[in-house]
């Protein structure tokens, strides 16, 4: 056999064996603010990684907690905060030395193009206005950004001209649904998800980070984990130099 020959046949042989490897699915539940980044992200750590997929799930992080104690299959647990980690860990279900800050994450208020609403020069006080008939935030039950848009209407001392006003989406997204729809005329998001194409048309006023407790967002790995070392090292990815342009990109404070 030819030297050409035999190494095309080694070629062939190496290539055979890399198809025969089964694929690895890393299962990452998301916080449904990170959804444009997180897709980067998926891409980056991938890139990098032949043979492997994440599988992204996104929603809210209060609602994912309730589903990984009830056996959820998830991996990784990207949270929009540190107090669902936090009770993550003291259900059994992580291990402290597995939680990370990956991003601070930062609250705005939206308005579709042409409103007339300019909260970042008269302040939140303008939402008292009866103009204003509904707000849209996300279940803070469950939503970290929806309980930081509250602390926000609370510390402004608006809270009680506004309360009858919310209507509460399942996640930030469909906060931001509401919205974009016509079904509120203001929506307290995060600010990455205004990178999104159906937002990207309206118009972001910063709420004053005074005015709530920094969103500190956190990742763990999940003890029920069926790929540990997959979890550990996208975390690892997030959090690196690559990971954190990403963010930046987005929009998100880094710690």
């Amino acid at each position: 056999m030819t030297r050409p020959v035999l190494l095309a046949f080694a070629v062939l042989l190496s290539t055979a064996a890399r198809a025969a490897e089964p694929r690895k699915t890393l299962s990452v539940a998301a916080a449904a603010n990170l959804k444009t980044a997180a897709e980067e992200l998926k891409k980056g750590f991938e890139a990098g990684r032949p043979g492997v997929e994440v599988a992204l799930a996104f929603g809210a992080s209060g609602t994912f907690f309730s589903q990984i104690q009830n056996g959820a299959p998830f991996d990784l647990l990207l949270s929009a905060d540190r107090e669902v980690p936090a009770r993550v860990i003291a259900a059994g279900l992580g291990a402290a030395v597995d939680e990370r800050v990956y991003a601070f994450g930062k609250l705005v208020a939206w308005v579709p193009p042409g409103s007339r609403l300019r909260l970042g020069e008269t302040g939140l006080g303008a939402l008292a206005d009866p103009g204003v008939r509904r707000i849209a935030i996300a279940n803070p039950a469950v939503a970290p950004f929806g309980r930081a848009a509250v602390a926000a209407f609370r510390s402004a001392g608006v809270h009680d001209a506004v309360k009858d006003k919310l209507v509460m989406g399942t996640s930030v997204a469909q906060a931001g649904q509401f919205a974009t729809t016509g079904a509120a005329d203001v929506a307290f998001l995060p600010y990455s998800v205004t990178f999104e194409r159906e937002l990207a048309a309206g118009r972001v006023s910063a709420v004053p980070e005074a005015l709530y407790r920094r969103i500190e967002q956190s990742g763990i790995v999940l003890a029920g984990a069926r790929q540990p070392a997959l979890a550990r090292a996208f975390l690892a990815f997030i959090t690196a130099d690559e990971g954190r342009a990403i963010l930046a990109k987005y929009g998100y404070g880094l710690p």
